[in-house]
């Protein structure tokens, strides 16, 4: 049994920028985009993937501090210096590893619709990530479709993509989260780069009874 976790901990700044603290203090940042403010507060940062709205040096560099260490897919080698951190973690997925009081599980992120195959290719080896923080197992999917792999996450919250065009939809991403079945649902990933505003509500509607959404993007 997970224990309790206190949702205010899990921020959806935009887009695909979360922003998760332990209640022990530790700050973990995953994708961090089109921040507004630069609080230097990361003790580490999760890049899922390559794409500019995952990957942004600039936002990094907003959230970095000295002791700052990046975990990077194993594919991202030539792009991981961009970042300007030096303490660096190349996960394949598969993989985990311990950081602080977190452990961090990589899982594959990729597209089998036929329209956006050529998004996020199977190949191309990126991820999602699986972040266990004070018991609970806190999915962020990257950006990916509903897949043989990501149908085995097993986990307690799960942050997914919902804005369609590149990654699930709303409704897809609903019947993903049906299957899945966390206890906390928040849909990311719509509303600027892919999707409408509306597209959080529409998600909501479509998840079954006894599985919480919570809206959290921020903008």
């Amino acid at each position: 049994m997970a224990n309790t976790f206190n949702l205010d901990n899990i921020r959806v700044l935009t887009h695909s920028a979360i922003r998760i603290q332990s209640n022990a203090g530790t700050v973990v940042y995953v994708d961090p985009y089109d921040l507004t403010d630069a609080p230097h507060d990361a003790d580490f940062v999760l890049v899922t993937h390559a794409h500019f709205d995952h990957f942004s040096p600039e936002d990094i560099a907003r959230v970095a501090k000295d002791t700052t260490e990046l975990v990077v897919p194993a594919s991202m080698e030539d792009e991981a210096p961009q970042a300007g951190i030096s303490k660096v973690h190349y996960m394949n997925a598969g993989e985990h590893i311990e950081l602080a009081d977190c452990v961090i599980n990589a899982v594959p992120a990729y597209n089998v619709e036929p329209e956006r195959l050529h998004c996020h290719p199977r190949e191309n080896g990126w991820v999602g990530y699986i972040v266990t923080v004070d018991g609970n197992r806190i999915y962020i999917a990257g950006d990916t479709d509903q897949n043989p792999d990501t149908l085995q996450v097993s986990c307690d919250i799960a942050l997914v993509p919902a804005g369609g065009t590149y990654t699930m939809d709303a409704m897809q991403a609903a019947e993903f989260i049906n299957t899945i079945s966390p206890r906390v649902a928040i849909p990311t990933h719509y509303g600027t780069v892919a999707g409408t505003p509306e597209d959080g509500e529409t998600f909501a509607a479509q998840v079954k009874p006894g599985i919480d959404v919570v809206l959290k993007l921020g903008r």
